[in-house]
């Protein structure tokens, strides 16, 4: 039994390796996706495009303007002359924020203690203007610290700190998130057409005539994909660190263990979809609309959960993606060890358990 369950397991592996749309979309598809979503889904607003009307033109305003402008946040695109051309840069939509400083901006500050700098947004997008008016009030406090000359008694310094991600860059967010949706939606959508494509083919009378029971046929069928989704994990990982610029905090061992488990999940969820669905485009569309939006909507990376209504929080938790994100975030952004994810693994683990169950019940010893 052991020669026939190994020579089930090379026959998939042939039959990937000929496969060559399969192979784009195994190896493919995770690495174009884990490239641009990491770029593309973030909340972080970068090199937002800006105009500073200075018409004082003096020494703090020129040390000021050249503050915002070094900023990573800002691109000074024009240093416009007069308000009226404000307008007309919002208008033409080539910025985003205007910066204008007083008149007698020095001035101001020697003898009154006291200078406004009015801030511009384009705010159709509420949320950038928003945050890009932070950062430059971020900016102009940074200033105003470093020029104070005299200190006043009882004066209330404020200090923040922020934990396992000071820069606040947005791939320690979305990175364990497209982590999970990537993982989630290859492995299920490759598996579910697996056992759909040899019914199709009519080769599923030859499996259902060997001598190994369905619970063997379907893991011979999941082996040759978990191997390729570790590939996947790695190339992953490798991506993450080196590209898009994310350390692994904590255990690699670790991370990859609770990778291969919830890539494991996903599997199991791809071959039970394959067992209850009667054509490769059936199966495909409820791998991609029915992992895809509770992946997007109710992991936590995209929405937070705690937001959500208690009904919706509830349902949550049947999303394998919600807790392998929790894990991801545990063990690569805070460092932490298994002590503190131990209760995501066992429901992982049961619900992969629970699926394997479902998919061998499911699995029908006869044809139609």
């Amino acid at each position: 039994m052991l020669q026939q369950f190994r020579a089930f397991v090379k026959k998939e592996i042939l039959h990937i390796w000929r496969d060559k749309r399969t192979l784009f979309i195994l190896f493919g598809m995770p690495i174009v996706q884990i490239t641009l979503f990491g770029f593309a889904l973030t909340n972080e607003v970068k090199n937002a495009s800006i105009a500073i009307l200075d018409p004082a033109k003096d020494e703090m305003s020129a040390k000021l303007t050249s503050r915002i402008s070094a900023s990573r946040y800002f691109e000074v695109e024009r240093v416009i002359v007069s308000p009226s051309q404000i307008d007309e840069a919002f208008r033409t939509g080539k910025i985003k924020m205007a910066v204008i400083l007083p008149p007698r901006f020095s001035e101001e500050l020697l003898h009154t203690n006291t200078a406004t700098v009015q801030f511009i947004t384009d705010a159709s997008d509420p949320n950038v203007a928003t945050t890009l008016v932070n950062y430059a009030s971020s900016i102009i406090h940074d200033y105003q610290q470093e020029i104070t000359q005299s200190q006043l008694p009882y004066t209330i310094h404020t200090e923040t700190r922020m934990l396992y991600n000071p820069q606040l860059k947005g791939a320690f967010n979305f990175v364990p998130g497209v982590m999970a949706m990537i993982l989630l939606l290859v492995c299920t959508m490759m598996t579910s057409i697996s056992i759909v494509k040899e019914k199709e083919t009519g080769t599923m009378e030859v499996l259902l005539a060997s001598p190994l029971p369905p619970l063997l046929i379907i893991i011979a069928k999941a082996i040759p994909y978990l191997i390729l989704s570790f590939v996947n994990i790695a190339s992953i990982l490798l991506l993450s660190v080196f590209v898009l610029e994310l350390p692994i905090a904590g255990s690699l061992a670790l991370l990859l263990a609770e990778s291969i488990l919830f890539t494991i999940t996903a599997l199991t969820l791809g071959l039970l979809i394959s067992t209850i669905t009667a054509s490769q485009q059936v199966a495909m569309l409820i791998s991609l609309v029915g992992m895809f939006l509770p992946t997007l909507m109710f992991s936590g990376f995209m929405f937070p959960i705690e937001n959500m209504p208690l009904p919706l929080q509830i349902i949550s938790n049947i999303i394998p993606a919600k807790w392998y994100y929790i894990i991801v975030k545990a063990v690569m952004i805070k460092g932490l060890n298994f002590s503190f994810i131990w209760k995501e693994t066992l429901i992982l683990t049961g619900m992969t358990l629970l699926l394997m169950a479902l998919a061998v019940r499911k699995f029908k010893v006869r044809l139609d």
